[in-house]
């Protein structure tokens, strides 16, 4: 058997590969992402990148219904956007296997917030299994496609940002041949009319009792005995942390977390001294422990926060930390837009202006840190331009304060769309700012519908944002090139006064795609005043020296912003 070093989500896209996917579609979303750009290189698989996790599950759903193994990849939050396919697909059931990836994100490394998905296996009614390595990210959404051809159902497969980035050796098999699309009308299946849905909604009762009966017997649950005095039952990444810190203990490692294994649990139990559950942030596994009657150590010492480590661990569980942990002071270093980014001239022309501002989900969500304070909210995808438009309706004319709501392009696909419309149906005067820097920056320079190319690498159509503005009704849509700061606070300015809804479109790619604008820019020292003016851009490139501005040459692209706001000509 060849083998290969494979991050968790490069493991997933292999699996998905070597079970016969066909159909493969996702939002992009860390630590998610890499799943959809690692299986899109290989053969006999379509792959897109969906507007947005609703759009991916509800294509992966009819992909399925067609017959073939279908896949759908989102981050945690995004499971949140396509929740209601997701309940309306556990009643449905599949004719290929569907198989939906959620990427969880313990310690909210680049997330909003760290929800535990594997309480939407258990509201849903489906499987949910959890990887604790590589490996097992490759054999378990194999074992996911068969779990869900064998009892009709999607299986949810939960990853989390340890196991979706960290490297393992991954064991590589051949691809295996599956059915060939055929679609079939099956009017009371698919069609979730009340009628139906009650009769599937009893049919999936009955599934769910037929999966209850499998998980306690399942390899993808085991116990692997040690001393009896402490007995730990743990799921994914715990799981690896926990038999480093007790490599002598008992442990029932559940790869198949729901349906909850109740007797298989109750037998573990009976045969061990201390019983304790090691997960990360919610209580999903003791919980159900503590309902079968069990004593049990668990989220009463352990942190609901944050990822675990063998550290904490062992200082929960009062173990000796025997590795020295060397004192390092190490300055603060808050995350910052790159050097060229557009956004900061975005928000440089921002500044100083009466203004409440709904921010979103993007590199511009940096944008809410000094030295800009140019967000008020960052809440989910989309939300900055309702936000906005509940605040103008609620202020009315109470509060002089402009309402402006930033987005990207991406998020703006994503949606945004929706909200833009209901400012226009239901006319508030919000200023929505498409800062527009032709990717998908966040997640790392993903295509969207603005574009013009897919995931494949296909030529597409190339969504206009002009003109799909002007469609959902708003008559003032301007575009405006950031790196002109003085040209785009005027603009703004413009908009704010005019008292209806507006749209600019500020428009640069992001400074890691584009070609470099021109040389790096120098400060001349007899000329520069020392006012600071220029530190209020927030550009990594530009410091303070012996209270002189200082340009850092290799960070500099050379776009001219610091430029044109020096009030003393002093940066050429």
């Amino acid at each position: 058997m060849n083998r290969a070093l494979l991050t968790g989500d490069e493991a997933v896209a292999r699996g998905a590969w070597e079970a016969g996917c066909r159909f493969a579609a996702a939002y992009p979303g860390t630590p998610s992402t890499e799943i959809l750009e690692s299986l899109a290189t290989y053969p006999d698989v379509y792959c897109e990148w969906s507007v947005n996790e609703k759009v991916a599950l509800e294509a992966a759903i009819g992909a399925s219904l067609a017959g073939v193994r279908s896949l759908a990849v989102m981050k945690h939050v995004g499971l949140n956007v396509a929740a209601d396919p997701l309940f309306s697909a556990a009643y449905i059931g599949v004719r290929g296997g569907l198989v939906i990836v959620t990427a969880d994100d313990p310690g909210m490394h680049s997330s909003q917030n760290e929800q535990d998905n594997r309480f939407y296996g258990l509201m849903a009614k489906i499987p949910v299994l959890c990887p604790a390595d590589s490996q097992e990210a490759k054999d378990f959404i194999k074992s996911a496609y068969i779990i869900s051809e064998q009892f009709d159902i999607p299986v949810l497969l939960r990853l989390t940002t340890r196991i979706a980035h960290s490297a393992s050796v991954v064991g590589l098999e051949d691809r295996a041949e599956t059915a060939p699309p055929n679609y079939e009308k099956q009017l009371q299946k698919t069609v979730l009319l009340p009628a139906f849905a009650r009769l599937r909604h009893r049919e999936l009762i009955l599934r769910f009792d037929r999966l209850q009966a499998f998980t306690e017997k399942t390899p993808l649950n085991r116990i692997e005995w040690g001393n009896p005095e402490l007995g730990i039952i743990c799921d994914g990444v715990a799981y690896q942390y926990a038999r480093e810190v007790f490599p002598d203990a008992s442990f029932l490692k559940l790869g198949m977390v729901y349906p909850f294994p109740a007797g298989l649990v109750r037998q573990f139990a009976e045969r061990v001294r201390r019983l304790a559950v090691i997960e990360e942030v919610d209580p999903f596994i003791e919980l159900q422990v503590r309902a079968l009657g069990l004593t049990v150590t668990g989220k009463d010492t352990l942190p609901r926060t944050g990822e675990l480590t063998p550290a904490i661990i062992r200082a929960v569980f009062g173990q000796q930390i025997s590795e020295h942990k060397a004192e390092i002071d190490l300055p603060n270093r808050p995350p910052a837009l790159c050097p060229g980014c557009p956004h900061l001239g975005l928000f440089y022309a921002l500044q100083r202006q009466n203004i409440i501002i709904g921010g979103d989900i993007g590199c511009y969500t940096l944008g809410a840190l000094p030295p800009h304070n140019g967000l008020d909210t960052c809440i989910d995808m989309g939300a900055s331009i309702t936000f906005a438009h509940g605040v103008d309706k609620a202020l009315a004319n109470q509060d002089p304060r402009s309402r402006i709501a930033v987005i990207g392009d991406s998020t703006f696909f994503h949606s945004g769309i929706t909200g833009l419309l209901n400012v226009v149906y239901n006319q508030s005067n919000v200023i929505t700012i498409i800062a527009d820097n032709r990717t998908t920056g966040m997640t790392g320079h993903q295509d969207h519908p603005g574009t013009g190319r897919t995931l494949m690498g296909k030529e597409t159509v190339a969504i206009d944002l002009e003109q799909l503005c002007r469609a959902c009704g708003i008559t003032e849509v301007v575009r405006v090139d950031p790196y002109l700061i003085k040209e785009t606070r005027n603009t703004i300015r413009r908009l704010l006064n005019i008292k209806k809804p507006a749209v600019v479109i500020s428009q640069r790619s992001c400074a890691l795609i584009s070609a470099r604008p021109g040389a790096p820019k120098k400060v001349d020292a007899e000329i520069c005043s020392g006012c600071r003016s220029c530190l209020a851009l927030g550009c990594p490139a530009l410091s303070f020296e012996q209270e002189k501005a200082l340009i850092i040459s290799t960070a500099c692209i050379g776009c001219g912003m610091c430029v044109e706001i020096c009030p003393k000509g002093a940066i050429l």
